[in-house]
């Protein structure tokens, strides 16, 4: 498959376990655990998906999209956010800053998650 997936998230072990998931899947990972990491990397690499939390050290997730859909090179890359954020308001929230989708971390196991990536990236 060899398409780029960039992990924003700040829980190591979740980042670890997507990580690995990921890449048995044939994906290239890359992670970042801050919302300001993902925009440095985001200036020199372009992923094929960005899968992003919303609950973030310093700048929060909502913040990230935003500067996502904002940037030329990363307006099209779809985004999966992957938040404990469950509320309806959350969720548009999101969707209304350009999500691709929104997938509520305990609704969903790594394999689900990597079928929908597959999905989209299809």
């Amino acid at each position: 498959m060899n398409k780029k997936i960039l992990i924003v998230e700040d829980d190591s072990f979740l980042q670890g376990l997507a990580s690995t998931k990921l890449e048995k899947e044939g994906f290239t990972v890359t992670a970042a655990s801050s919302g300001d990491d993902a925009l440095k990397l985001l200036k020199t690499d372009v992923p094929d998906c960005i899968l992003l939390d919303l609950i973030l050290p310093g700048m929060d997730g909502f913040e990230v999209l935003r500067n996502v859909r904002e940037a030329g090179a990363t307006r099209a890359v779809p985004v999966i956010v992957f938040s404990n954020l469950s509320e309806d308001t959350d969720i548009k929230h999101a969707k209304d800053l350009g999500a691709t989708d929104y997938m509520i971390k305990s609704n969903f196991t790594l394999d689900e998650l990597a079928d929908r990536i597959k999905e989209l990236l299809k």
